[in-house]
């Protein structure tokens, strides 16, 4: 039997797909960066779980995760996405998303969303030590250089997430199999 990090080691088939075949994985298409971030932005004060469950109700109410189609969405399309009852129906996050997706634009305009969030480690994933206290330094730095840019609903944690989450940071534990 496989051995995964400890909050994988449920029986949650989701959580187990997710951490074994997309967790941590380094990520660098700019369509599946956004994907991330938005779930990221998603499950702000949520479960995984939930979010999973419904990560197929989000590609279809999102357009495809579409950058350019997401930063054209309207009061009118956000109204209809309220209505979605298969999505998280968060005005908030709605909103973060559409607006990321109109930042997302502005730097395709000179790199790729790829470059500008892997710069930052060197384009090279950065091992966790689990050993010491975890330095959190990075995270810091990538948000203040988005919240700079004009991205919004972010934070250190959320951004530590996405890091980990798009494989900036291995964060799988000393025991995993991934690690």
């Amino acid at each position: 039997m496989k051995q995964r990090c400890h909050w994988a080691e449920n029986n949650n088939i989701l959580i187990q797909q997710y951490h074994d075949h997309e967790w941590g994985i380094p990520c660098h298409d700019d369509q599946k960066l956004f994907e991330f971030l938005s779930l990221e932005i998603m499950q702000s004060g949520l479960s995984w779980q939930t979010i999973l469950k419904k990560r197929d109700n989000f590609k279809l109410a999102f357009s495809n995760w579409n950058i350019n189609k997401i930063a054209k969405y309207d009061e009118s399309t956000i109204n209809n996405l309220l209505k979605n009852q298969d999505i998280i129906r968060n005005r908030r996050k709605i909103q973060a998303i559409i607006h990321k997706a109109q930042i997302v634009l502005q730097i395709q305009l000179h790199q790729s969303f790829n470059d500008y969030i892997w710069q930052y480690s060197k384009f090279k994933t950065i091992k966790q030590s689990f050993d010491i206290q975890i330095d959190h330094s990075l995270s810091i730095k990538v948000t203040t250089m988005m919240k700079k840019t004009g991205f919004k609903f972010i934070g250190p944690t959320i951004i530590e997430s996405f890091l980990e989450a798009i494989g900036v940071i291995n964060a799988h534990e000393p025991q995993c199999f991934l690690n």
